[in-house]
């Protein structure tokens, strides 16, 4: 028995929830999301709560209880306050900058900029040209933007230069001791 699919979900005031047939389609002051519940799931919306019923005890069905309760969680959340991250730049001539307002040049020590096009549904600021703010309603698409930022230039273990998050320790190996 699923203990996170069980637990109803509460849904702000500001947030408004629609559910037709196997889609949740939530509006708030952030942005809209919707979500298309897996078969043998259901979501019921009554007094500001989603409850997440399962039809049937297969694996695959309990697996995906929890998951789609978390997922309505998440958009709840994503749409009432949002989500952001921050990442920061470490090293000598790490930089970037905001080419319009959907496009980052990042110079990272390649032997040319990284040209990122950033998706539909989130922001990216730049308050200094080493510090990099992600904001948005979709939890997995913010999550998924740093990530791919961070991965073009991931800390290095010995010297810790690279992209960062915000707040991240990144634990520094000893270097070859000379005798």
């Amino acid at each position: 028995m699923s203990r996170i699919g069980n637990k109803p979900v509460e849904v702000d005031s500001r947030v408004s929830v629609q559910v037709e047939g196997s889609t949740v389609t939530m509006k708030g002051p952030k942005g809209t999301l919707s979500l298309v519940v897996p078969e043998a799931i259901s979501v019921a919306h009554e007094e500001g709560r989603l409850t997440v019923t399962r039809q049937g005890n297969a694996g695959p069905v309990r697996a995906r209880h929890g998951m789609v309760r978390s997922t309505l969680q998440n958009m709840v959340v994503g749409v009432s306050t949002g989500y952001r991250k921050a990442l920061e730049f470490q090293g000598v001539g790490y930089r970037g900058q905001m080419k319009g307002s959907q496009a980052l040049s990042l110079s990272l020590g390649f032997s040319g900029p990284i040209e990122y096009e950033v998706p539909e549904g989130v922001t990216v600021t730049m308050p200094d040209p080493t510090h990099i703010v992600i904001e948005g309603a979709d939890k997995q698409l913010v999550g998924m933007v740093a990530s791919t930022l961070r991965g073009y230039r991931p800390p290095d273990c010995y010297q810790g230069k690279g992209i960062r998050y915000v707040g991240e320790h990144v634990a520094l190996k000893e270097g070859k001791t000379v005798g």
